[in-house]
């Protein structure tokens, strides 16, 4: 892992302004002195995401997330700190220090670009097979298909030869050792038979990153075998959860939203169709890795699985796992046609994006399958399905979209609308009003349990120390960073004061001394509490005074209860400050 120091770090993060950055992302609107918009983290309707740029960090008073410029293109490109580096020092023309890579480190890099370059040389070996004569029943199956020769070329179809080891005995002739060829996941080696193929006699699908790499293989057996669709495994250069063919080509269409897909053939059929924005998993069913990689391009996917029973549940378990990503999902019906390839080739292109101009809303059709397992013209299965039905409308936490829920539900299936939010109301009140709502993107959450008051009261005082830096002064000896007695929260305030002594806090810069992401959406938190709901100078005074109160008494019972008897000092400190607090008034100017 590359190494950047402090001040580097430092540099790149001061020279891109936070909301010049997020603004490309979300859209922004002032009010005084802080922006604020809709959160891309958590599905919300008010605007609860808020971007400071005196302090040169975001955060959403509604899911927690929060941080600085780094941390934001860490959150929502799902990139690592030394990407989101690369990309604000390229926006900002500051060149990053090449890195010394030990030998490990050298090793490991030489074995993936070693396993794209075989990648590389089969692709291509394959591409030339299929336009050969051993590849003329590949091809034909091919053309059967209707692809044109120009969609071959694109997507780079080709050929395994029906031979067992023809790909082994030719990578072995271009210079590449066993070891290499079996981590590359093309090669099975056996020490009694040696060198064989892992695709052979197979129309076969290139699988390529979002940089047009390819990383791995999909194959479809021609004639008679089994597995009738086989893909690479995972090797160091191919993780199947955190890939998705044809993305390469989709990231850059024009076209509104992303359509997902199951199979190759669907993708390549829909892209031939004019529909560059396909993309389908690669033989798993969907997963948070696939949703982060959609996020990245989107914020809207229309689901065009099969329209049989596999297809529904898949769509079924794919819906939850982009609503975590904070992705709005759609589904189009396909009916009479299994997919979309048979779609496209009865009806054709036109009628294919009236289907999606037509699709149904996720949470419509997840009701309208789960009326499937009741009988609505019985009086008690009917009475069952609406409260079911009911519960799954607490799922959204905010009133208003609730109540347009109920009221689509009510229109589809001519139940009252009074009658149907009084049910909701009465489930709520049994289980808490979205009581099961689902954890957000990686590491954000709403607030599940009721936080703990002292926490509360220590986040308070840090923001408000850094919003009012007089505060310093008047608090003078009576509150330092050892009050603070959450862990995370006193090494903050060591720093925060450090930096005070020093000629003043910098909250973005102190999000980047910690490492790990929830550490600093906890860090950013520290320094968003509320502290602008009270108008009155009186009430903020009375306010102040309080929550100082509160921190010391619980910073002298910590100190009380873990004191050495025999610690005079410790014992004179203690006394002393319960006489500070009798004597405690904070004033506010």
């Amino acid at each position: 892992m590359p190494f950047y120091s402090d001040e580097l770090i430092e540099e790149v993060r001061s020279r891109n302004d936070i909301v010049d950055v997020i603004s490309g992302y979300v859209r922004l609107q002032k009010k005084g002195s802080t922006w604020f918009g809709l959160c891309p983290f958590h599905n919300e309707k008010t605007p609860s995401f808020s971007v400071s740029p005196n302090k040169q960090m975001y955060y959403c008073f509604g899911c927690g997330a929060g941080g600085n410029v780094l941390t934001f293109l860490m959150q929502y490109e799902n990139f690592t700190f030394q990407e989101a580096m690369q990309s604000l020092a390229d926006r900002a023309g500051i060149t990053l220090p090449k890195q010394e890579m030990s030998a490990a480190q050298k090793r490991e890099s030489d074995r993936r670009t070693k396993i794209l370059e075989i990648n590389k040389v089969a692709a291509e070996y394959f591409y030339r097979l299929l336009r050969s004569p051993q590849g003329k029943h590949a091809l034909e199956y091919f053309q059967k298909r209707e692809l044109t020769a120009a969609t071959m070329q694109h997507f780079g179809l080709g050929y395994s030869n029906k031979y067992r080891d023809d790909l082994y005995q030719y990578l072995k002739k271009r210079g590449y050792p066993d070891d290499i060829l079996k981590d590359s996941g093309l090669i099975r080696i056996d020490e009694a038979r040696g060198g064989g193929d892992k695709f052979w006699n197979r129309a076969m699908f290139p699988i390529m990153d979002a940089n047009n790499r390819v990383i791995g293989f999909g194959g479809r057996v021609m004639g008679e075998g089994e597995p009738k669709y086989l893909n690479s495994p995972e090797t160091i250069v191919f993780d199947k959860s955190r890939n998705l063919y044809g993305l390469n080509f989709a990231r850059s269409s024009r076209r509104q939203g992303i359509l997902l897909c199951e199979g190759y053939m669907d993708v390549i059929a829909l892209h031939q169709a004019g529909f560059d924005n396909a993309v389908a998993s690669l033989g798993t069913a969907l997963t948070s890795g696939h949703a982060s990689l959609l996020k990245r391009c989107t914020k809207e996917v229309y689901l065009t699985f099969d329209s049989d029973g596999a297809g529904i549940r898949a769509a079924l378990r794919a819906i939850p796992i982009l609503k975590e990503a904070g992705i709005t999902a759609k589904v189009i019906n396909m009916k009479p046609y299994k997919d979309p390839d048979e779609f496209i080739k009865a009806l054709g292109a036109e009628a294919y994006q009236e289907r999606i101009d037509a699709a149904e809303n996720s949470f419509l059709f997840e009701i309208r399958m789960l009326e499937q397992d009741y009988d609505l013209s019985d009086p008690e299965s009917k009475t069952a399905f609406f409260r079911k039905v009911s519960e799954r409308l607490l799922e959204f936490s905010e009133t208003l979209e609730r109540e347009n829920y109920i009221e689509a539900v009510t229109r589809r299936y001519q139940i009252g609308f009074e009658q149907l939010r009084s049910m909701v109301n009465h489930a709520g009140a049994r289980g808490g009003i979205a009581a099961d709502r689902k954890p957000l993107k990686s590491g954000v959450h709403e607030n599940k349990k009721k936080e703990d008051g002292m926490k509360k009261s220590q986040r308070l005082l840090l923001t408000w120390l850094i919003e009012d830096p007089v505060l310093f002064d008047r608090l003078g000896e009576l509150i330092g960073p050892e009050d603070f007695t959450e862990e995370i929260y006193r090494q903050v305030a060591e720093i925060v004061y450090a930096q005070h002594a020093e000629g003043g806090v910098n909250p973005a810069r102190i999000i980047s001394m910690f490492p790990e992401e929830e550490q600093q959406r906890e860090t950013a938190a520290l320094f968003n509490a509320r502290i602008d709901s009270l108008d009155k100078k009186q009430d903020r005074e009375k306010a102040l005074n309080e929550t100082v109160r509160r921190v010391k008494q619980n910073s002298i019972a910590y100190r009380s209860k873990h004191l050495d008897p025999t610690d005079m000092a410790g014992l004179q400190k203690l006394v002393e400050d319960r006489k500070r607090l009798a004597k405690l008034h904070i004033s506010i100017d």
